[in-house]
């Protein structure tokens, strides 16, 4: 049984409780918040701000809320040091050359997931540094628009967007979020990598959703799959700017997605999966109809159950 622990802020745990509230406990631990139980993991949260994932999904739901806090890992935790920082980046990983790559969109409930890995040589990075990079969360969408225009023309890189009904064809033959998105992120970086004609780069460096083991668990069986001079790390566009880029590329393909949905919708469609998406969800099925969620939502988030039942109050 898979467990992973979210340590983060009262605020993304109120967060979380919403988002699972159809599966919330009446019983709980002494020192627990809440216990929430879907079908596939159950979740709780304690009053030392550490949420517990634990179940057959416990992976996937994990990574929904992994950028919101410090993420741990408790089977990773029991392995030995020399294992645990196998895949782990060196010190001075900053003044590197680097492929990196992040994703966007794995936690809202519309919208597409895009995925971008980016080469960014030794070097580029005092030029690319005044461009202000950092993570796109931070940025507002005009900024993010105008830096984006001026990273993508410097830098090898490669953009991958995975609509809707894709990824509800996917899950419903069984596929879960973090396999997608690893696929996603070993296939942008085997295209850098074969554009780089020769040129060198010291490692790869992934935004960590999955610890190193399940993350290769999921490329099993691809034919191709990057794994030599990998590094993992939470929080990456920190430590480099080629993920910083990847981060901000892929936001700007995601928010620009968001745009096209919403005129296609005739309505703005939010991003992120707190109340004010369940009421715009509800909106759009009095609109277009409970069917027309799958070309715009994923629809095994907790938020279609929920728009559901305010559509039909």
């Amino acid at each position: 049984m898979g467990q992973n622990v979210l340590k983060c802020s009262s605020e993304t745990i109120e967060k979380i409780k919403y988002f699972y509230g159809d599966y919330i406990q009446d019983s709980k631990p002494p020192s627990s918040l809440f216990v929430a139980k879907s079908p596939e993991c159950t979740i709780t949260a304690y009053r030392s701000g550490k949420v517990l994932f634990q179940g057959k999904n416990a992976e996937e739901e994990f990574s929904i809320w992994s950028h919101e806090g410090m993420q741990t890992n408790l089977a990773a935790e029991k392995k030995k040091p020399e294992k645990k920082g196998r895949y782990m980046p060196p010190a001075q990983v900053g003044t590197l050359s680097v492929i990196g790559s992040d994703e966007v969109g794995t936690g809202d409930y519309f919208g597409p997931i895009t995925v971008c890995a980016v080469y960014i040589s030794s070097s580029q990075l005092a030029d690319l540094h005044q461009l202000g990079l950092k993570d796109s969360k931070l940025l507002k969408a005009e900024k993010i628009n105008e830096i984006a225009e001026d990273i993508k023309p410097k830098v090898i890189h490669k953009l991958l967007t995975l609509g809707n009904e894709k990824y509800n064809d996917l899950r419903e033959k069984g596929m879960t979020q973090g396999k997608m998105k690893a696929m996603m992120h070993n296939q942008a970086l085997r295209f850098v990598i074969g554009q780089l004609d020769g040129a060198e780069y010291d490692g790869i460096l992934i935004d960590q959703f999955a610890e190193s083991g399940i993350y290769f668990n999921y490329l099993r069986g691809q034919p191709e799959v990057i794994k030599e001079k990998t590094w993992f790390q939470t929080k990456a566009e920190s430590l480099h700017l080629s993920v910083a880029a990847a981060s901000i590329i892929a936001r700007e393909a995601f928010v620009k997605e968001m745009d096209q949905l919403s005129a296609e919708a005739e309505m703005e469609l939010p991003k992120g999966a707190g109340a004010h998406v369940d009421k715009a969800a509800a909106r759009l099925i009095e609109k277009k109809g409970a069917g027309y969620l799958r070309k715009v939502a994923k629809l095994h988030f907790a938020n279609t159950k929920r728009a559901v039942q305010l559509a039909e109050k």
